[in-house]
């Protein structure tokens, strides 16, 4: 009997167990889908919010694409405009040196005739000696009657010469004003086709980049559609348990384990938060005047968000879209302060005084020799750092201490502010 109620004992405790076991390794399992559901659920919220900030950067990207593009349509129908000029100008300059070869051989055979008629009265070594023409003369009639030759001679010839020579100056002024011009214009060339230059390989630059996002963009909602197959996977299999489940609970008399209904198996939310946050960092103190302080920072607003267009900042529209020069920047920034200077790389360097490097301070204008001396201009920061509007990126902060604004500085420093 004894050993009839162990093998009873013993079947009995393996029916319980195949009854009262299979629930509790279900539970685990459903448990451990859900907690695997919810690392998911967190992770797709994360590629959410990676996808986001990739996609701001594409519009970000997307505008400043624009901008470079309008920039460079802007920048060659200057650069066909002062091509235009420069044309002009050369064919003035032209006519200028035909009109003084003219003038010039107009003369040279008036002083020819002049030289004739003298030679009828005495000629010495091809020069008219005009007192011995007096002299030779054989009456007093035929003294007046030279005399009087000799002096209309004399002021012909003077009023010959002294017609050449004003409208020689004349000629030469306007030449002279004519080839300055076309230096002015001739330099403006040369700096927009620099400047297309760069903008064009700013363009590339962005174009890559902007491939580059959309490949992260690209990737992040494979990544996306991967995370949410396999929570699609493991909902159905939890649903199947959760399924399974009940007949066998059903099935246990007396049984008290606590399960989870069909119900409570929808798609758990995520226990991650997904909240982003952004920090400002405030920038240094600047030391010195108020105005100071604004003319180095008022152009922060425009860093990443500006493109160089020649003739820049000067109109509302210009400044309202970030499209600045160099000089047009710097006149902008300046008049934010209240205060009045030059719109160009010229009249700047002829504003205030001249201090040396080691004076240098924030607020103080700084030059560089791009396509011709002083052809670039940039407010000072400190910390051998300037702002200013760069042909390859718009507004930005550049370093002057090394690298190409280091090459192209040669020390010239305005301050404006005392």
């Amino acid at each position: 009997m004894k050993k009839k109620f162990v093998v009873l004992n013993i079947t009995m405790t393996l029916g319980l167990g195949s009854v009262f076991a299979p629930p509790n390794v279900k539970a685990d399992t459903i448990s451990n889908i859900q907690s695997q559901r919810s690392s998911i659920q967190a992770n797709i919220n994360e590629t959410n919010e990676a996808i986001r900030l990739v996609q701001d950067e594409l519009l970000k990207l997307n505008e400043q694409l624009k901008r470079a593009e309008q920039a460079i349509i802007d920048n060659q129908n200057m650069i066909v405009k002062t091509e235009s000029d420069i044309a002009a100008a050369n064919l003035e300059i032209q006519k200028l040196e035909e009109e003084v070869a003219s003038l010039k051989e107009a003369i040279a055979k008036r002083n020819e005739i002049l030289k004739e008629r003298a030679r009828s009265y005495q000629v010495t070594g091809g020069e008219v000696k005009y007192l011995e023409v007096v002299l030779g003369s054989t009456s007093f009639s035929d003294f007046v009657d030279r005399v009087g030759a000799v002096v209309t001679f004399m002021n012909a010839d003077k009023d010959l010469m002294d017609k050449f020579e004003a409208d020689k100056k004349v000629v030469e002024e306007k030449q002279a004003s004519i080839q300055t011009k076309l230096v002015e214009l001739t330099n403006m060339k040369t700096e927009l086709d620099g400047m297309r230059a760069q903008i064009t390989e700013q363009h590339q630059q962005n174009e890559l980049l902007r491939e580059e996002l959309k490949q992260k963009e690209a990737a992040g909602l494979a990544s996306k559609a991967d995370l949410q197959q396999q929570d699609s996977s493991l909902a159905s299999q939890e649903a199947q348990l959760a399924a399974n489940l009940v007949p066998l609970v059903a099935t246990t008399t007396g049984s008290s384990t606590s399960t989870k209904s069909p119900a409570s198996t929808t798609s758990p939310t995520s226990t991650k938060s997904s909240t982003t946050t952004s920090s400002y960092i405030p920038a240094a103190p600047v030391q010195g005047r108020g105005a100071v302080s604004i003319v180095t920072t008022v152009g922060n607003r425009y860093i990443g968000n500006s493109v160089y267009v020649f003739g820049g900042g000067r109109t509302a529209y210009d400044v309202a879209n970030g499209r600045f020069d160099c000089s047009g920047f710097v006149h902008w920034a300046f008049a934010q302060a209240g205060i009045s200077v030059g719109a160009s790389t010229d009249s700047l360097k002829n504003d205030g005084r001249k201090v040396s490097t080691s004076e240098m301070r924030p607020g103080d204008l700084v030059f560089f020799n791009t396509y011709k001396t002083d052809g670039h201009v940039g407010i000072y920061l400190g910390g051998g750092k300037f702002i200013g509007s760069q042909s390859s990126t718009g507004v930005a902060v550049a370093n002057m201490s090394s690298g190409y604004w280091a090459n192209n500085f040669a020390g010239k420093v305005v301050r404006i502010i005392e």
